[in-house]
C-alpha cells in the first residue's frame, strides 16, 4: 500500500487530471488531494495536499489491504488505478470531462468543460468493498478569495451530499460512478452520464494525440509530456500555466514555496516552441491572442507573468492558517515575481514570434507593435541589472543569460520588422560585451567561456541555453561554458540551477536539482559535439519520471524525491525539445541544430513530412477526430 508520512504522500505518487480549464491530482491510494475546477487559480475544492489535517479530500479505495498500479489510457489524460486485494481487483477510472465546443472552429482548441470530477469504479473478478470519503475540509482554503459554488458528491442509490463517509460493496463485474460537481448539476443517473462523458473525453484526447508529427524513438515520453502540456493550457484564452499547484516546496520544511498557477511569458513561449515542433499550430495561434491581450494590459512593458485571463495583477499573499505540504510554510497565493525586472523575457517572446511566423502565423498590428515595444525597451535597458531567469529575490545583477536574450530580442525584431539603426547598434554593443566577458576566462580548463554574471565567476545552468540561440559566438567559448557548468553544477544525471554558496538569491534553505536544466544539458552536449553523451543522458532522464510519466519542477539528487510544483510544464517541454533535437541530429546531422528555434522547428516539420511521403497533416477539423481504438 502507498505510505503516507504525517498524512502526506510523496509527490511522485500523484497523477494529473486536466480538462484545459482546471486540474486535479490523484494519489496512488485513491485520494484526490488537489482539485481546482473551472480554472487553475480558482479556490480549490480538494486541498489536503497543503494541509493533511484541515484540508478537503475525495478518496475511493478498498477498505482493507491492497496493492495499487496505475496507468493513463493510451493517448489520454484519463487515469486508471487498479487496486488488488486478497479478495480480487477493482479499477477506478478518473477524469475531468472535456470535448470540443459544438460551434468552435477547432475541436481541439475551442473546448467545453463541465468542471466535474468523474470517478468510475468496477470490480473485476470478485466482489469488493470500497471506502468512499468526500471530506470538504474544516475551513476555507483562502478565506479572502471568492468561494466556489457548493460542491456535492453525486452517487448511485443515495442522495447527493456535501460530505460522505460510506462503505460500498461491488458485485463481481459491477460498475458504479461517483461525480463531484456543483450542486446545480442535478445529476440523476451518475453512471449513465459518466459513461457518455468517458467516451467523449477519450475521443477528445486520442484525437488530439494523433495530431503529433513526432515519429522518433521516444514516442511514449514525448506523447505523455505533450498531453501534460495540453492539460496545463487554459482553453478560454490560450494561456499555459507553469504548474497546476501552489506552494509545493523546493526544500521540505523550507520557505521556497511559490504559486505557479499563472502564465509566465518565458514558460509559455518555450511550451509553444515544443508544441509547434510537434505540429500543434492552433495552440500557437491562440497563445498569440493571449500574448496580445497581455501586451495591451501593460504596454510598453511586459510583466514576467500574467493571470490566465491576461490579468496583470497577481499580488502575493500568505495563508498562515495552513500547515503547507509536509509542514512547509508559507502557503502562497499570487506571485510577487510579477513586479520583477527580468530582461530575458523580451528575448523569449521575440524568439517565440519568429517561430510563430515560421509556422505561418501573421505578424498582425498587435504583434508588430509588441515587437517594436520589446526592441525599444531592450535598447534602453539591456545594460541595467535585473533579477534574472531564476527570479532571484536578492539584489539585481548583470546576468549573462539575460544579456544574451536581450541580443535575441533585437535580432528577432530586426528579422521580423527590418533593421533600424538604434536596434542594430544595441545588438552590436551587446555582442561586444558578451565577447569581452567570454575572453576574460583564463582558458586553463577551469575558466574561460561564460559565467553567471558579468561581475563574478559563479556558474548558472541557464548558460546551457547559449548554444541554441544562434548567437555568433566562438565554438570554443560555448564548449568551455558547457564544461564549466558541468564541473560546477552537475550531480550525476542532474544539474543544479546555481551554487547556493556562491549565489545570494535572497532566500534561506536549500533546493533540489531543476529537472529542466538536465534536459538543457542534453541539448548543449549535442550542440558541442558530444552526441553519445547527450543521448545517454536523455535516456537516463527518461527513467526519472514517475510511474505515469510525469515530472516535478525539481528532484533531490540523492534520494530522487520530487520537489517543487507538480507537474511542471518547464520540465515536460524541455523533454520534448530534447527528443526532437536528438532526432534531428540523428537523421540530418549536427548542422541541423544550428540557427534559431524557428529554424529547428521548420527542419523538424520538413523531416516529419518526408516520413509521411511529403503529405503534411493539414488543418484540424471536426471530421479529423478519431474515436477510441476499442
Amino acid at each position: 500500500m502507498p505510505a503516507r508520512r504525517d498524512g502526506y504522500l510523496p509527490l511522485r505518487d500523484y497523477a494529473l487530471l486536466g480538462d484545459c480549464h482546471g486540474a486535479a491530482l490523484v494519489g496512488r491510494d485513491g485520494a484526490v488531494d488537489w482539485f481546482c475546477p473551472g480554472r487553475f487559480d480558482a479556490q480549490p475544492v480538494c486541498w489536503a495536499l497543503l494541509d493533511a489535517t484541515k484540508g478537503a479530500t475525495f478518496r475511493i479505495a478498498p477498505t482493507g489491504a491492497y496493492d495499487s498500479a496505475r496507468a493513463y489510457l493510451d493517448g489520454t489524460n484519463i487515469l486508471c488505478t487498479t487496486f488488488t486485494t486478497p479478495e480480487g481487483r477493482v479499477t477506478v477510472t478518473d477524469f475531468l470531462p472535456v470535448h470540443g465546443a459544438p460551434d468552435g472552429p477547432d475541436p481541439f482548441v475551442d473546448l467545453d468543460a463541465k468542471g466535474w470530477l468523474v470517478r468510475v469504479v468496477e470490480a473485476s473478478d470478485n466482489p469488493c468493498e470500497l471506502s468512499v470519503i468526500f471530506d470538504p475540509g474544516d475551513c476555507a482554503f483562502d478565506p479572502d478569495a471568492e468561494p466556489v459554488a457548493e460542491m456535492r458528491l453525486f452517487q448511485p442509490d443515495a442522495p447527493s451530499a456535501t460530505r460522505v463517509a460510506s462503505t460500498v460493496r461491488l458485485a463481481a463485474g459491477e460498475r458504479r460512478a461517483f461525480i463531484l460537481a456543483p450542486a446545480s448539476a442535478g445529476i440523476e443517473t451518475p453512471l449513465e452520464q459518466a459513461e457518455r462523458l468517458l467516451q467523449e473525453t477519450t475521443e477528445f484526447w486520442r484525437g488530439w494525440s494523433e495530431q503529433s508529427r513526432y515519429r522518433g524513438p521516444y514516442r511514449a515520453a514525448v506523447q505523455r509530456s505533450a498531453l501534460a502540456l495540453k492539460a496545463l493550457t487554459y482553453a478560454p484564452t490560450g494561456a499555459i500555466v507553469a504548474a497546476p499547484t501552489t506552494s509545493l516546496p523546493e526544500d521540505i520544511g523550507g520557505e521556497r514555496n511559490w504559486d505557479y498557477r499563472y502564465s509566465w511569458l518565458r514558460d509559455s513561449a518555450f511550451v509553444l516552441q515544443a508544441l509547434g515542433g510537434l505540429g500543434y499550430d492552433a495552440e500557437a495561434g491562440r497563445y498569440c491572442e493571449f500574448l496580445g491581450s497581455c501586451h495591451v494590459q501593460t504596454v510598453p512593458k511586459l510583466h514576467v507573468l500574467y493571470g490566465i485571463e491576461a490579468e496583470s495583477t497577481t499580488g502575493e499573499r500568505c495563508l498562515d492558517h495552513l500547515d503547507g505540504y509536509a509542514g512547509s510554510k508559507p502557503v502562497r497565493v499570487g506571485n510577487a515575481a510579477i513586479d520583477q525586472a527580468q530582461l530575458d523575457i523580451y528575448g523569449e517572446v521575440a524568439d517565440w514570434a519568429l517561430a510563430y511566423r515560421a509556422l505561418g502565423g501573421p505578424i498582425d498590428e498587435t504583434l508588430h507593435a509588441m515587437l517594436e515595444h520589446i526592441a525599444d525597451h531592450v535598447v534602453s535597458n539591456w545594460d541595467k541589472p535585473d533579477q534574472g531567469i531564476w527570479e532571484m529575490r536578492g539584489a539585481p545583477r548583470h546576468y549573462v543569460h539575460g544579456k544574451a536574450m536581450a541580443w535575441v530580442a533585437l535580432d528577432r525584431a530586426i528579422r521580423l520588422l527590418g533593421e533600424r539603426e538604434p536596434w542594430a547598434q544595441a545588438r552590436r554593443e551587446i555582442l561586444e560585451a558578451l565577447h569581452a566577458h567570454a575572453e576574460d576566462g583564463d582558458g586553463d580548463g577551469d575558466g574561460g567561456g561564460f559565467r553567471q554574471t558579468f561581475a563574478d565567476g559563479g556558474m548558472d545552468a541557464a548558460l546551457l541555453l547559449l548554444p541554441m540561440l544562434d548567437l555568433p559566438l566562438p565554438d570554443d567559448a560555448l564548449d568551455q561554458t558547457v564544461r564549466g557548468v558541468e564541473r560546477a553544477l552537475r550531480c550525476g544525471d542532474y544539474v543544479m540551477r546555481y551554487d547556493l554558496e556562491n549565489t545570494d538569491d535572497g532566500l534561506a534553505g536549500d533546493e533540489g536539482a531543476f529537472l529542466i536544466c538536465s534536459f538543457w544539458l542534453v541539448d548543449a552536449l549535442l550542440c558541442t559535439g558530444r552526441a553519445d553523451e547527450a543521448r545517454a543522458l536523455f535516456e537516463n532522464l527518461a527513467e526519472k519520471a514517475n510511474d505515469v510519466g510525469l515530472y516535478a519542477e525539481e528532484i533531490d539528487p540523492d534520494s530522487h524525491t520530487f520537489l517543487g510544483n507538480f507537474p511542471q510544464a518547464f520540465t515536460h517541454l524541455a523533454l520534448i525539445n530534447s527528443a526532437i533535437n536528438l532526432d534531428l541530429y540523428e537523421t540530418c546531422g549536427p548542422d541541423a541544430l544550428r540557427g534559431s528555434h524557428a529554424d529547428r522547428i521548420m527542419r523538424t516539420i520538413s523531416q516529419a513530412d518526408s516520413q509521411t511521403d511529403g503529405k503534411p497533416s493539414g488543418p484540424r477539423t471536426r471530421d479529423d477526430v478519431a474515436g477510441p481504438d476499442e
